[in-house]
């Protein structure tokens, strides 16, 4: 709803500005330089970048616009799924306790949480890390280090769309000029024709200057901001994991380990003590019920 918004608010300014001092919409509307200008833009994108980040940069962009990020129903859902499994590392032998990390799709607990169980990366993300829990060699220092390591590289491969976007974006006001000079040629070709249509070929031709810029820093920048917020906002995901089995490893309670979990959400959307409480006892079905009246 706030890109709608946005969006209405400036195209809305810019045209309503436009129109009150005087100006005629028609002459705006050069379709060609906008062709010209997109599609130099989305041709060399291809070519500086692989066609998997290509892919990735559209379902980031649908991601950022339908605000595709964790909500607090999401966070009870993982705290309560963590909660479970670290009560069954507690409680239950290894062999049990293995049956749910090697094949989670068939595992009871991960499937009282089936928005954690349909993130196929944070999944592989909790089963690993509780897999070498219960192996047991390895020294929490040694966990944490490897989980940040992870978790860096997966941050650095989400936000590749954010990066790529922004170098497009700078590039799109000298892409706009190109418009613009191939504009004046054509003007250039009408010498002899009179004033009146001069004057057209000539504005028409400034058009592609102004959507280049337009197209950067109103559309393009602000989409590209919008998709590392969003991005940056499901990489957290992995930084509450992180926080709740180090606290584990490190020898405190299930309950305890969940709070560490829960201080890393940020404070807008951290569930209160209260609600987690409630999340782990009843196995992820007050998650549930927050997450669909959240949809709702």
């Amino acid at each position: 709803m706030g890109v709608i918004i946005g969006l209405v608010v400036a195209i809305g300014s810019l045209f309503g500005g436009f129109v009150a001092m005087g100006g005629h919409l028609a002459v705006i509307w050069q379709p060609w330089e906008f062709v010209i200008i997109g599609g130099i833009a989305v041709g060399t994108y291809i070519v500086a970048n692989p066609i998997p980040i290509v892919i990735d940069t559209g379902r980031a962009s649908a991601e950022a616009l339908k605000g595709s990020v964790p909500k607090r129903g999401e966070y009870l859902s993982l705290l309560g799924l963590l909660y479970a499994l670290m009560r069954e590392l507690r409680t239950k032998p290894r062999n049990e306790v293995e049956g749910h990390i090697d094949a989670p799709q068939d595992s009871d607990i991960f499937n009282n949480f089936p928005g954690i169980l349909k993130d196929r990366d944070l999944t592989l993300f909790i089963c690993d890390y509780v897999r070498l829990i219960i192996i047991g060699n390895a020294r929490p220092h040694e966990i944490e280090a490897l989980m940040e390591e992870e978790i860096a590289t997966h941050r650095r491969d989400k936000l590749k769309p954010y990066s790529t976007l922004t170098t497009v974006a700078e590039a799109l006001p000298a892409l706009g000029i190109v418009a613009a000079v191939l504009g004046i040629v054509k003007a250039m070709g009408a010498l002899d024709q009179s004033p009146q249509v001069l004057g057209s070929l000539i504005g028409a031709a400034l058009v592609g200057t102004f959507a280049g810029i337009f197209m950067s820093y109103a559309i393009l920048s602000p989409l590209a901001q919008k998709i590392k917020s969003t991005r940056e906002k499901q990489c957290r995901v992995y930084v509450i994991v992180k926080q709740t089995l180090i606290a584990f490893m490190n020898g405190a309670l299930p309950q305890i380990a969940v709070e560490h979990g829960r201080k890393a959400i940020s404070s807008a959307d951290r569930p209160t003590i209260d609600e987690v409480e409630a999340a782990t006892i009843s196995g992820g079905s007050q998650g549930a019920d927050v997450a669909q009246k959240e949809a709702a």
